[in-house]
């Protein structure tokens, strides 16, 4: 039989070959090491670097059954979503105000913007500095008004939401400029009859420009999570997991299993877990969040 030699053929012969570099990304840098890690995680010991042992699903239920494991999960969850949610709301309010008429808005954007860019080595450092409780500009402003001091980075209760604050520092430029790309994608239209029709700034902005921004809303809070779930600088720059254990977040406890224990298997079996957690964690995101947009 002739193979056909139709233009629709063609076409979908030439973007394979197009798609075939970033398909072959995705193979090797991607779904590889998952397949590698979940096979690791079945042994005990160092399956890729030195001697192991089968050990079946022995890495599995010890991570379970972990206190420190699941207290750090927790901590993670609670991390990840306050620093979704502080990112993504004032970064929507942000985009639009600057999206408007403002003198000076571009400026204002690239000034927000600026701490994304930035190294979080950096970022650590600084904030390291202006945190600290003896010498740090925070601490000398709260004294000159005569307020209580506090040691930011070394209290339980005040270390994880100064973490999250810093991460939000700095991420929120990024989902604001998002979000000003979004806002200004939407029909002039809708704004123009919503007006005539007598509605107010408010409620122009609750009635369609909240609405017509779901989409943009679910890819921030998606990306937003996924980072936060993985996220080891900030804990391991900023505090090394203290004040007692208040900012062990769960990549930071996976990397001391791997590279300071040495025990390859069974963090290979934390990382999958929570491999198994983003996808459900993102699979209700967009069970709640996506929401067709039709202008």
């Amino acid at each position: 039989m002739r193979l056909p030699n139709s233009r629709k053929a063609r076409e979908a012969g030439f973007a394979y070959i197009v798609l075939l570099p970033a398909i072959a990304y995705f193979l090797v840098y991607f779904f590889y090491p998952i397949v590698v890690e979940l096979w690791a995680s079945f042994f005990r010991g160092q399956p890729l670097i030195g001697q192991s042992e089968f050990a079946g699903f022995d890495n599995y239920r010890q991570a379970l059954m972990d206190p420190r494991v699941r207290a750090a999960f927790g901590r993670t969850v609670v991390f990840a979503t306050l620093g979704t949610v502080f990112t993504l709301v004032p970064a929507l309010f942000l985009a639009a105000i600057l999206s408007g008429p403002i003198k000076a808005a571009t400026t204002i954007r690239a000034i927000i913007f600026f701490p994304y860019i930035i190294s979080f080595v950096i970022v650590a450092l600084m904030w390291k500095s202006l945190l600290d409780p003896y010498t740090g500009m925070l601490n000398a402003l709260l004294s000159y008004l005569d307020l209580p001091t506090q040691n930011w980075l070394s209290t339980p209760s005040t270390a994880l939401p100064t973490i999250v604050a810093i991460t939000v520092w700095k991420d929120i430029g990024y989902a604001m400029l998002i979000y000003i790309a979004a806002i200004q994608g939407i029909p002039k239209d809708l704004y123009e009859a919503a007006e005539v029709d007598g509605a107010s700034p408010a409620q122009r902005f609750r009635r369609i420009t909240i609405p017509l921004l779901m989409p943009t809303t679910l890819f921030l809070a998606v990306i937003s999570t996924i980072a936060h779930l993985q996220d080891l600088s900030a804990p391991y720059l900023l505090t090394g997991g203290g004040p007692a254990e208040a900012t062990r977040l769960y990549a930071l406890h996976v990397y001391e299993a791997a590279f300071l224990e040495l025990n390859i298997g069974y963090a290979s079996a934390l990382s999958f877990l929570m491999f198994v957690a983003i996808l459900v964690i993102t699979f209700l995101q967009f069970r709640f969040l996506n929401r067709e947009v039709v202008y």
